[in-house]
């Protein structure tokens, strides 16, 4: 006769979060985002056509630096710029993703709260190079033990080797870890894939929420709030039969 599931009764020593979307209430396009096009002479709606069909290559880092990346999203429009206006639309770029940016209310206390009790924090995000640049004014990132940018690693969720990175900074194993994220870019079966518990933030903010490649084959926990999903981290799971 099979025994009865037990609590392990071992918190984790690291839980992983997705930002856009987890630690940020829901991303969408603002206003802002107007300009960039405007500064290269293109239609908005074509813009952003060309943003949202090369959002991995662009967040792997394959057309190179920020600038070289809007350089590479000109030619794609099939318009010539001068150098200046090149930079005007970049710092329009990043202007419009720092004002779509806010941090969810609970974000900053939540990880403070998982920090004194000794677990170790990294995020974990598909992003292209304004997030680096935007991260070091937000107060959550001197609460982060290791920020694992997929633009700077070259590679993105699923890949097992964003999550390993974000381990290896942490000094920590796979299955010593949780993850904690919105599901954009199949992130929660791509952390269980390597051992680590995943677990789906489905806030309602969410529904309007701009994400590519949702995880819609996860069938594994939820919460519907950040504190929620870290509470829920830091409960033992059932281990054995």
């Amino acid at each position: 006769m099979d025994s009865e599931p037990s609590l392990s009764g071992v918190p984790p020593r690291a839980i992983l979060f997705d930002f856009y979307g987890t630690l940020t209430s829901a991303c969408t396009r603002g206003p802002a985002h107007e300009l960039a096009p405007r500064l290269l002479g293109c239609p908005p709606a074509e813009y952003f056509a060309v943003l949202n069909t090369s959002f991995y290559p662009r967040c792997r880092g394959a057309y190179g630096d920020a600038l070289e990346t809007m350089r590479w999203v000109a030619a794609e429009l099939g318009v010539r710029v001068t150098p200046a206006r090149l930079r005007a639309a970049q710092a329009a770029r990043l202007m419009a993703v720092r004002a779509d940016t806010h941090l969810r209310p609970e974000a900053v206390p939540t990880l403070w709260r998982l920090r004194r009790a000794g677990v170790r924090l990294a995020v974990v995000s598909d992003c292209a190079w304004e997030l680096p640049e935007i991260m070091r004014s937000l107060p959550v990132d001197r609460l982060l033990d290791a920020k694992v940018y997929s633009v700077q690693v070259g590679c993105s969720k699923p890949d097992p080797r964003i999550y390993l990175a974000a381990c290896a900074r942490l000094g920590v194993a796979p299955e010593d870890c949780v993850f904690v994220g919105d599901g954009g870019s199949r992130e929660l079966t791509g952390a269980q894939a390597l051992g680590i518990r995943a677990i789906r933030l489905a806030a309602p903010d969410l529904a309007d929420h701009l994400q590519f490649a949702s995880d819609d084959g996860f069938a594994g926990e939820s919460a519907v709030t950040l504190a929620d999903a870290a509470a829920l981290a830091m409960t033992p799971q059932p281990v054995g039969v």
